[in-house]
Order: C-alpha cells, then structure tokens, then sequence
C-alpha cells in the first residue's frame, strides 16, 4: 500500500466526478445534487512507475507488484457540518483515517449545476470547510485538554508536556491557524487540521492547461503553503475512457497538458507526505514497496515483515541503472557494483535490496 487521500469539498464541486475519474471507474453516484454521497466510496488505482516494469523486465517476473493510491470520496460538508449539519460529524470522522486531504474546489460556471451557496468564489468556499474541519478540531482538542489537566495534575512529565502543546494548539485554532502550520508534533492528538492539504481547482476543459481567474486565486493565495493543481474533472473522465498509453499521451499533448491528474494527484502526494519507493526483484516477484524518507535498511525491511525489521543483519543494495545496464543481479555482483549496507543505512529512492535477517 502506498497512501490515502480523501477527497473533501462542498456539494457540487466535482468530488465524486473526479473520484470516478482518478479511479478509472464508476462507483461513485456523480448525480447533480447535494449528498449524493451517502457513504464513502473507497478506490485504489495502481501508481505508474516505469522503473518497476523495467526492472521485472529484466528477470521476467512472474508477478509485478506495484505499489498503490487509495482514494476516499467523501460526502459534501457544508457550513455546520461539525455541529450535524448535512450529513455532518460521521464523515468528518471519515477525514481522519486519511494521510492527506484532496480538497476539491468549483473553479467553473455551469448554470446547470447549482452551488450550494449560489456563487463561485473559490476562496469562500475553502474558508467554509477549513472552518469546519477547525470547528471539529478544537471539539476534540478541549476534551483532551481536560483529560491531560487531570494527568498532569498527577505530576505526569509527559502529559504536562502534551498539556502545553494542546493548548496551543486549541488557542492557535481559534485565530484560524490550522495545526499542520505549527511546530508541535500534533500526530499524538488525531487532528482534522493536522493533515496536508492538496488543493484541487476543479476548472472547466479549456481552462486545464492554464487556469482561470477562478483558479488564479486559489494559486495566489495558497500556492507558497501548498500544492494547488488545476486539474478538470470532465477531461480527467475522458482519459480514463482511453486504455492505450499512446493515445492517451497524444491526448494529452493536443490539450497542453503534460501530465494527467491521477498523476499530478501521485505526484504530488508523494512530494507532501515525503514518500519515496523502493523495490525488491527476482524471477518471481518484482514489488514496489513505499517508505517515508529518511527510514533506514532496517526500517524499509520491516514494510515488508516485522521479522525482516526485528532480525536485520545487513542489506544488500543495487541502483536501478546498475540493475538494468548489467542484466540483474548476478551481473551486478560480477561487476562489483553491488552495495552492503548496515542498520544505519539510510535508503535512497529507487533502492533494489535484498534483505538479510536472523530471528
């Protein structure tokens, strides 16, 4: 498993339309009316990765596992969504088993859609579900200053510890900072706000290779904090209906646009949540594995099974080119280009490793 996203935004905007899309599929009721979606519709696609149908090429792989990017669509929020309004509390919980949030936004006019406050304005609409998702959060973080209180009351170092940073969290919240913007490890506290935002200009089809001035806000805004994609959930529907590789590069050529946005959406996740890939590969099985970076040879062969983790003993460690220019592995040892690596090897991306492990 690579990563999940959950894809958030207000009734309308185009959510389920590129859920659809981005998962190549249908499974999501894409209907013009709020609350269509009445549970969250979960997909997973494949993540593109050239290097790993090279690398099994190779060895002639009997299985090619790549790794994968599951995508929540979740219900419209709306204004009083952390209250109970709409479909309220229940989906906001969904948001949190996420490692990201896609938030999609109505960059387009279309009289034969309705927005559910009447107008286009990008901005507004991003401040209504931040304001929720805060709402939420300061909720939850003032119950849990009040169960801290009364551990630090009992001279807990940690929970005093834990105590200071929840409130200021809780006072940051209230002046509308999110807590992704702070510095304070807020993953012990599960928060709404914590989460990395990529966001999701929904534009019309001629508006896809540059934006609009709908979307030009949204970029000048937000776009030195965050990512900020101009994606069109119509086009990205189009592609999806094209299988051959080929025509859908040429597709995508006569449009101006460079990449699709399943793979803007990868790309860029990859790049918030500092991700990267790493493989293992042999006759039977090429697999691309997805590791934060920065893990050690350890750490990495414990994605694959905490024995490989508990009883490492080393990691033998090849590059893709080398791989590939000598014909696998043997060629790689008979060319002396094979690397062995300790505990405190930290991994690079692309990696090919072969772990060795005694328990």
């Amino acid at each position: 498993m690579g990563f999940n996203c959950g894809i958030v935004g207000l009734p309308n905007v185009g959510k389920s339309t590129l859920f659809n899309a981005l998962t190549e599929s249908a499974t999501a009721d894409a209907q013009n009316y709020p609350f269509c979606t009445i549970e969250p519709n979960t997909g997973r696609v494949v993540v593109p990765d050239e290097t790993l149908l090279k690398l099994a090429a190779v060895d002639n792989s009997e299985k090619i596992i790549p790794t994968q990017l599951e995508i929540v669509d979740i219900a419209g929020l709306v204004r009083g969504a952390s209250t109970g309004e709409g479909l309220g509390n229940k989906f906001l919980g969904n948001i949190l088993q996420t490692d990201a949030i896609i938030h999609v936004v109505r960059c387009f006019e279309n009289d034969d859609i309705v927005h559910v406050n009447g107008k286009i304005d990008p901005l507004s609409d991003i401040d209504t579900i931040e304001t929720e998702l805060a709402l939420a959060d300061l909720e939850s973080i003032e119950k849990q200053i009040k169960n801290l209180e009364k551990k630090a009351r009992g001279l807990d170092k940690d929970a005093a510890k834990m105590l200071a940073d929840a409130i200021t969290i809780r006072d940051n919240l209230t002046q509308g900072i999110p807590a992704r913007k702070l510095d304070i490890d807020s993953q012990p506290f599960n928060l709404l706000t914590a989460k990395p935002v990529i966001y999701v200009c929904n534009v019309d089809e001629k508006s896809a290779s540059t934006g609009n001035e709908f979307s030009n806000k949204v970029v000048e805004k937000f776009g030195a904090t965050n990512p900020v994609l101009i994606i069109s959930s119509k086009i990205e529907m189009e592609i999806a209906q094209i299988t051959d590789p080929d025509e859908r590069k040429m597709f995508l050529e006569d449009l101006g646009l460079k990449q699709s946005g399943l793979e803007q959406v990868i790309k860029t996740g990859y790049k918030t949540l500092g991700l990267q890939t790493f493989y293992t590969v042999g006759p039977k099985e090429a697999h691309a594995w997805t590791i934060t970076a920065g893990m050690t040879a350890p750490q990495a062969a414990g994605k694959i099974h905490t024995d490989f983790e508990r009883g490492f003993i080393r990691a033998e460690v090849i590059t893709p080119a080398d791989y590939i220019e000598y014909n696998g592995e043997l060629g790689v040892r008979d060319a002396g280009k094979m690397r062995t690596v300790g505990r405190d090897y930290i991994m690079q991306p692309g990696d090919i490793c072969h772990f060795l492990f005694n328990v």
